[in-house]
Formats: C-alpha cells, sequence, structure tokens
C-alpha cells in the first residue's frame, strides 16, 4: 500500500474544502456558503483569492480547518487529477469522497501516532487506509463513526499506559481559565473545553489533548511537544508565539507571527 500524505497540500487539490464544505455567518465566517458551492473568494486555478488576509477579512474558519492530505489524495489518486470543473458529472460524488476521506485521514493521524507510543495498531491502520485509499464506492462504503467506536478505546488504553497517574480533567470546562500556575503534566484533558484558556508557559508533557476545543487558547511559550493525541485544526485555532513547542509533524501557523 502506498504511503498516506496526512497533510494538507492546497496546491494539488481542487479547491475541495472551499467548494465541498458549508458554513455560516458568525465569528468564523464573514457569509453563509452552502454546501456542494464553490466558496465566492476560490479562483479559477483553485486558490484562494484573499488567502494571505482570511483572517483580516472575517474567514478565521479556514485558517483553522486542515484536511489532512484528503483533498490531493482525492484530486490526484481518487480522481487522477480530472477535477470537478472538467467533469461536472462527478462533482457531488467527489464532494461527498473528499469529507470521507477527510475522516478517515484524521484516524490514520491519531492510529499512526498510537502506534509511535507503542500500541499494536497495525491492522486496524490498514483497514483504514484501505477505504481511504480505494475507488469511491470504497471510500464512501466506509463508516468513521463505528471506526471512531473501534479505535476509541484503543487510544484511550494507550494514554493511560503513556500517561500514568497524573489531572483529571476529562470533559472539563476551563474555558477562559488561567491554568498557569497547574501542573498539568500527564493531565488527561481528552475533550476538555479550553476555549480562551491561558496555557502560557506550561509544559504539557504527556497531556492527552484528544478533541480538547483549543479554540483561542493563549499557548504563546507552551511545550506541546510531548502532547498526545494533538493535532494540527487544534493548533491552528490556539493562539501561540515563536517560543510555543511543537511535535515535528505539526506545523506552526502562519497567524503565529
Amino acid at each position: 500500500m502506498r504511503a498516506v500524505d496526512l497533510a494538507s497540500d492546497c496546491s494539488r487539490c481542487f479547491g475541495l474544502c472551499c467548494t465541498a464544505l458549508p458554513f455560516r455567518r458568525s465569528a468564523d465566517f464573514a457569509f453563509d456558503k452552502l454546501p456542494d458551492t464553490p466558496c465566492r473568494n476560490l479562483g479559477e486555478s483553485y486558490g484562494c483569492g484573499i488567502h494571505t488576509t482570511l483572517r483580516a477579512d472575517g474567514m478565521t474558519g479556514c485558517t483553522v480547518f486542515e484536511c489532512f492530505g484528503a483533498g490531493q489524495h482525492v484530486a490526484q489518486v481518487t480522481y487522477g487529477g480530472v477535477s470537478w470543473r472538467e467533469e461536472p458529472g462527478t462533482a457531488s460524488e467527489m464532494f461527498a469522497v473528499f469529507a470521507r476521506v477527510r475522516d478517515l485521514h484524521e484516524l490514520l493521524v491519531l492510529l499512526q501516532e498510537a502506534r509511535g507510543l507503542g500500541a499494536e495498531v497495525d491492522d486496524l491502520h490498514d483497514r483504514v487506509a484501505a477505504f481511504a485509499a480505494g475507488d469511491p464506492a470504497t471510500v464512501l462504503s466506509a463508516d468513521p463513526f463505528a471506526l471512531r467506536d473501534e479505535i476509541g478505546p484503543l487510544l484511550d488504553a494507550t494514554s493511560r499506559a503513556v500517561r500514568g497517574a497524573g489531572p483529571d480533567h476529562r470533559h472539563g470546562d476551563l474555558s477562559g481559565t488561567d491554568l498557569r500556575a497547574r501542573d498539568l503534566r500527564r493531565a488527561d484533558l481528552r475533550g476538555a473545553l479550553l476555549l480562551g484558556a491561558d496555557l502560557r508557559d506550561l509544559d504539557l508533557d504527556r497531556a492527552d489533548l484528544l478533541g480538547a476545543d483549543l479554540r483561542g487558547a493563549d499557548v504563546g511559550g507552551t511545550d506541546l511537544s510531548r502532547a498526545l493525541f494533538l493535532t494540527q485544526p487544534q493548533v491552528n485555532a490556539a493562539r501561540g508565539s515563536d517560543t510555543t513547542r511543537l511535535t515535528a509533524r505539526l506545523k506552526r501557523p502562519g497567524h503565529w507571527g
């Protein structure tokens, strides 16, 4: 099975996230957009016309989104480089396939991290990868919710084994809280609400951040290099600095400055 690219490369995509996905006018988006409809800022060559000013133009949500490589995979592999503009009859299917591959690739990101932490996940990883690498019918036959239910206990067991004893804030609401005086090493922060929380200069060594909501959280100077199950959209949603430490697989967002 070919290696799976799990980081977005917009230059090889057909503007799939800008077309397939809907959004509503809110703090994250400046206007409404229907599903399966090109964003008004999408150019003829599938680039964003306001890419360098997205945040200033009220499109923060676009800077947070990450497709985990689904865009270029669907464009270049599943559909062989033939876009929905070139073959309009494939558009609806292509958009559905993109959304499903994105879900599957996110699961692969988590499984690859679990494998790096010593978990036995090869069979499950290969099964998810086979769905993502298949033809459109194979991709759409995958049930991401059932796969998440299967993967969840494995990730939980891996987290417990790696963390050991630590603070339990699972699904806790810590929104807007100043956490700088807390010791959050090895903490269970799975599913925690950390919107606007102050995490500056903390060491989150082996803290489990799976599904934690980091929108607007201040991670300036925070050491996230050994945090568990932290994904790119979470990083994109937070406010960091040039002294924030990340693991090598995560990109430092351009809007961090």
